[in-house]
């Protein structure tokens, strides 16, 4: 999937989406991918307690902790940065040869997947 740790995506399907459209939601942030990128964990989403006994590493006192559970990743959808809509990301090669994603709706670059290769840099 083209989803990666730190972009800001909506919630298009599930309880979120189904509360407030996705217009109106802010756009929140990937905490992490799982699953070869099939499973993402936005924060503040599928929001969960997970009961723990005393000793726990995260919670020594023991309690409840309060987790964020993993999503698939066909529920959200991706924020372009540059233009602050919705979109679809594209693959590409830059100029000098390096493979990047791209915004479909502005054609903004959205980050570097792949360092530069001879092979696919432009002929000039």
């Amino acid at each position: 999937m083209r989803i990666r740790k730190g972009d800001l995506v909506k919630i298009i399907s599930g309880v979120v989406a189904a509360r407030t459209p996705p217009q109106e939601q802010p756009a929140r942030r990937v905490l992490q991918v799982l699953d070869g990128g099939e499973k993402v964990v936005v924060e503040g989403v599928n929001l969960v307690y997970k009961h723990v006994k005393r000793g726990h590493p995260k919670s020594p006192q023991g309690g409840r902790l309060r987790l964020e559970m993993p999503i698939h990743s066909s529920n959200v959808m991706f924020v372009c940065p540059s233009c602050n809509a919705m979109a679809k990301l594209g693959m590409r090669f830059s100029d000098d040869g390096a493979k990047e994603r791209f915004c479909k709706k502005c054609n903004a670059s959205a980050g570097q997947i792949s360092p530069a290769r001879v092979a696919h840099a432009a002929k000039k």
